[in-house]
């Protein structure tokens, strides 16, 4: 029998400067570009009908401590407390932060490419991290964190294998609403 996760509304932060580049980030940080801050106002636009429905929710957003992800959620989620959690943080790419992709990855791509970084944290102790966080979730949330966990996070409620982790959408500017180990995905086309 698969594990009952609580309903998770996951943003994915803005579009980076280093985003833009092809560069690893990886636990680094670049600024939100202007299409980002752009991301997160629609993802804000998306949030404010899902609030008025659960109004719990005010006290129950999650973000992760990198700064792409705390900007992302200072305009998606304007004037509203957050807890911040250092397991959703992204992936540590280890010898790889900084890097272009093109330059280190060669022909793997995404997850498999990011869990494949010399003295990176690689995928058993990211998804570990992954399900420490859900396991200590006792109701429904909304998480601002990475691509990559984020993968991770929404396979694991999905009950996904790691393959079909990697080959989830990792889009910016959206929202992954997961229930009852389904994913929706909520843009401002369907709102």
């Amino acid at each position: 029998m698969s594990q009952v996760w609580p309903d998770i509304w996951f943003l994915r932060h803005g579009q980076t400067e280093w985003n833009l580049e092809g560069r690893i980030q990886g636990r680094l940080d670049s600024s939100l570009t202007a299409l980002g801050r752009k991301q997160a106002a629609e993802q804000g636009r998306i949030t404010g009908p899902v609030l008025d429905r659960f109004p719990q929710l005010e006290q129950r957003i999650f973000v992760s401590p990198l700064g792409r992800a705390q900007e992302t959620a200072r305009i998606a989620l304007p004037s509203r407390a957050f807890h911040t959690d250092p397991r959703l943080a992204e992936i540590d790419t280890g010898a790889w932060e900084g890097c272009l992709r093109r330059d280190v990855a060669g022909e793997r791509h995404g997850l498999e490419a990011y869990c494949a970084a010399p003295d990176g944290e690689g995928f058993d102790r990211l998804q570990a991290r992954v399900r420490a966080f859900l396991t200590d979730l006792n109701g429904p949330a909304i998480v601002v964190a990475h691509g990559i966990l984020g993968q991770v996070l929404r396979g694991t409620v999905c009950g996904l294998r790691r393959m079909d982790m990697a080959a989830l959408s990792n889009d910016q500017g959206c929202i992954y609403q997961l229930a009852e180990g389904r994913e929706t995905r909520l843009d401002g086309r369907e709102n």
